[in-house]
């Protein structure tokens, strides 16, 4: 598979990447993926499913009824519609106790989640960064002519479906802070740009990812002066309207 045709295919319960950006873990896994183009991954928690190319599918596992499961995403991939990734959010937010008019009262968009999305390279953990298709080009196209003028720019963060802002709750439950206090920083499951495949967390290196600090570096002064020439802006600025922390840092494409 030709790497302009990495792609990050999006399903209810699972999603598919390309096995030339996945690590395998035990030699059974790595065999299955140096003869394989496509993993199959269960997207709540990110475990590994399944294998295949366009003419067959092997899961992991010997399971007559995850091998159903995992074909009829992987060879039905046009069944999805993004609408599809709505209807468990409110019991996720119910579960956090999230109250029903929160993207009313923040003036936040419920955002699904996209069906596909393009590889647009690798964020500053050398993770694969997922974009919508336009998007991943601006996003390319701005980082270059940034180097250009001696502006390195690097990316924290793409794409993150539903579950895994979901995670990003529970994760800081845990550590102690409270619902209001994560809210502050992180959009509730279901709102944040990060849904849509067109948000990207910007850094540059040397500097402390996703801090307020970034707007004393040059790449932030040069964002600010040329981001919109690419189609980016800037969501959060100070005193928004979504009552979000100032995020210098998170950059949107429209």
């Amino acid at each position: 598979m030709k790497r302009n045709d990495w792609r990050l295919i999006n399903g209810e319960h699972y999603e598919a990447l390309p096995c030339a950006l996945v690590r395998g873990r035990g030699n059974y896994v790595k065999r299955l993926l140096s003869k394989a183009e496509w993993l199959v991954r269960r997207k709540s928690d990110g475990r590994y499913l399944a294998v295949g190319t366009n003419d067959w599918l092997q899961t992991f596992k010997r399971d007559a009824k995850l091998q159903q499961a995992c074909e009829q995403f992987y060879f039905n991939q046009d069944s999805f519609s993004p609408e599809k990734s709505l209807p468990k959010l409110q019991l996720i937010l119910d579960s956090l106790g999230i109250p029903a008019n929160y993207g009313v009262q923040h003036q936040l968009e419920l955002i699904p989640e996209p069906t596909s999305l393009q590889f647009a390279g690798f964020d500053r953990y050398q993770r694969p960064l997922w974009m919508q298709a336009d998007a991943a080009l601006a996003w390319r196209k701005m980082q270059k002519h940034a180097a250009g003028d001696d502006i390195l720019l690097d990316a924290i963060s793409g794409y993150r479906g539903h579950a895994y802002q979901y995670g990003i709750f529970k994760r800081k439950l845990a550590r102690g802070q409270s619902v209001q206090e994560i809210l502050k920083v992180n959009a509730a499951p279901g709102y944040s740009e990060h849904h849509s495949g067109r948000a990207i967390d910007i850094g540059t290196p040397n500097e402390a990812p996703a801090e307020e600090s970034f707007e004393s570096t040059t790449a932030f002064i040069w964002l600010m002066k040329n981001a919109e020439e690419f189609g980016f802006r800037l969501s959060y600025p100070r005193n928004n309207p979504h009552d979000i922390n100032y995020e210098p840092w998170h950059w949107y494409y429209t």
